[in-house]
């Protein structure tokens, strides 16, 4: 298999982490399931098969539980750091509390999808990154991350 790249750094992506197609079932055709433990989104595909992809799961993204409804989705989307993001690190993202325009340096990376429940933003969001290093692992604040360009063939 051929090393994923993401961004400007050469970040080599263990291969299991790369989009597959794998046995899958239980949910219907189109259903995203993201299973934090073990760092993999599924998107359930007919016939018994899903796409596998690696993630980064934030630490407040391993509590999230229950399902959501992908209400909106956006290219090269802006980001904006939580207040509970801005309250706990103050140094860190208080100069970004008016939001940071959407491109390649943008944390949420080249697409975003919004997750909601019961009509209400949860804040958590499936997204780009651009630390690759981070998939397959427990970090940043909440939300899952993928390789851009996973994010961009789930999207």
């Amino acid at each position: 298999m051929t090393p994923v790249y993401a961004h400007t750094k050469k970040t080599k992506l263990d291969p299991k982490y790369n989009p597959q197609t794998v046995k899958f079932s239980g949910y219907h055709p189109g259903t995203v399931v993201v299973d934090t433990k073990q760092h993999f989104l599924y998107l359930q595909l007919p016939g018994g098969k899903a796409r596998r992809y690696g993630v980064g799961v934030g630490r407040a993204g391993l509590k999230f539980k229950g399902t959501a409804t992908i209400g909106r989705k956006a290219e090269w989307p802006r980001w904006t750091p939580t207040k509970n993001m801005i309250r706990r690190e103050p140094e860190k993202y208080a100069k970004f509390a008016d939001g940071v325009p959407g491109g390649p340096s943008n944390p949420l990376g080249s697409r975003a999808l919004y997750l909601y429940r019961n009509g209400k933003d949860t804040l958590y969001r499936i997204h780009g990154t651009t630390q690759p290093s981070s998939i397959g692992r427990s970090v940043s604040n909440g939300c899952i991350r993928m390789i851009n360009a996973h994010v961009e063939d789930l999207f």
